[in-house]
């Protein structure tokens, strides 16, 4: 992977599900290349929905404690965006330029304040772009 590239918050989440093998390891993929080559990006959005989901919606939610080394370890070494106006403002334009809703538009705005060339995400629009920024579902196989 070249550049800097946005994850979003459903690439975490499959890191802890086991129910399909091939998304899990791919998500490990991309946030372990992320860590070692100091190219993947989040937001502070990112983190809050990972929180939630994980101490809430997890066959086995994590623990304080487990949530904590996850924050410190993962998820605040990659965290280069966080909350403003300017963010809000762009979210606003996106959301009305592209459709997507309010928080899919938080994202795309924060990926494009990193300025990422990529956004990895299964939940917006594979291969559309957004500005110099392209969403990429990273489970599609290519051909």
């Amino acid at each position: 992977m070249n550049g800097k590239y946005f994850i979003d918050t459903n690439i975490f989440v499959y890191t802890f599900d086991n129910s399909d093998k091939n998304k899990q390891n791919r998500s490990k993929e991309i946030i372990t290349d992320a860590l070692e080559n100091s190219t993947g990006i989040i937001s502070y959005q990112v983190i809050q929905e990972f929180i939630n989901v994980s101490t809430k919606k997890f066959k086995s939610p994590l623990s304080n404690s487990d949530c904590q080394r996850y924050l410190n370890v993962i998820l605040e070494p990659l965290c280069e965006v966080f909350s403003g106006i300017e963010l809000f403002h762009q979210a606003l334009d996106i959301m009305e330029r592209w459709q997507y809703s309010f928080y899919d538009s938080l994202i795309i705005s924060a990926a494009l304040k990193a300025d990422c060339n990529i956004l990895y995400s299964e939940d917006l629009q594979h291969d559309q772009k957004v500005q110099n920024l392209a969403i990429i579902n990273p489970f599609i196989q290519k051909p």
